[in-house]
């Protein structure tokens, strides 16, 4: 991780567990983020965001030693109101909302549902000066309306982009992507205005 840091010429993000380990090696690194997740070693992917409610007293440690190291944090979690009142009260400002719910909606009502759901946990957490940025399970085939939200900062995209790459390249299937939440951005800036 040192060798990748030194060479790296954009903002470096970690992704780590809360572990005594992890947080030695972020400290030592010193990316510009980290973004708490709660993974543990023997799972092969997150489904849901970190339960900052049941593990306050870690996240808050754990974002205070990043943030006195001139990290910024951020809080993988659930569109979940009360989840992002307490990412606040645990001294993050940067939320990333969990989207996988969203992703893996078997109809289009409840795809609604939870478009909705993060919708109104990005407005929250605008509302509580946050920065809101989202990822989990966004493809080319869903992303659209998560980029039209106006209070999501970053949408953070990687797995749907790689695979997409085995078939058109990387280059061809980054523009891919960058042209749908181009297209969703334009979308919520240019919304008529409610009266």
């Amino acid at each position: 991780m040192v060798a990748m840091r030194q060479v790296i010429k954009t903002r470096m993000n970690l992704e780590m567990a809360m572990t005594p380990e992890m947080l030695a090696n972020a400290l030592a690194v010193k990316p510009d983020d980290v973004c708490l997740v709660p993974e543990k070693r023997e799972e092969v992917t997150t489904e849901g965001g970190l339960d900052v409610i049941r593990y306050f007293d870690q996240v808050q440690e754990y974002t205070k030693a990043l943030s006195e190291a001139g990290i910024r944090v951020s809080i993988f979690i659930d569109p979940d109101t009360q989840q992002i009142e307490s990412a606040h009260e645990a001294g993050a400002r940067v939320i990333e909302l969990h989207t996988g719910a969203y992703a893996d909606a078997p109809t289009a009502a409840q795809q609604a549902v939870e478009l909705n759901r993060i919708r109104h946990a990005a407005m929250f957490g605008v509302h509580q000066g946050m920065v809101v940025n989202a990822y989990h399970g966004l493809s080319y085939h869903n992303v659209k309306p998560v980029a039209e939200i106006p209070e999501i900062s970053e949408l953070n995209i990687g797995h749907a982009i790689i695979s997409q790459a085995l078939f058109v390249g990387l280059p061809q299937a980054v523009r891919d992507m960058k042209a749908l939440m181009v297209e969703g951005n334009a979308t919520r800036t240019c919304k008529p205005e409610q009266g």
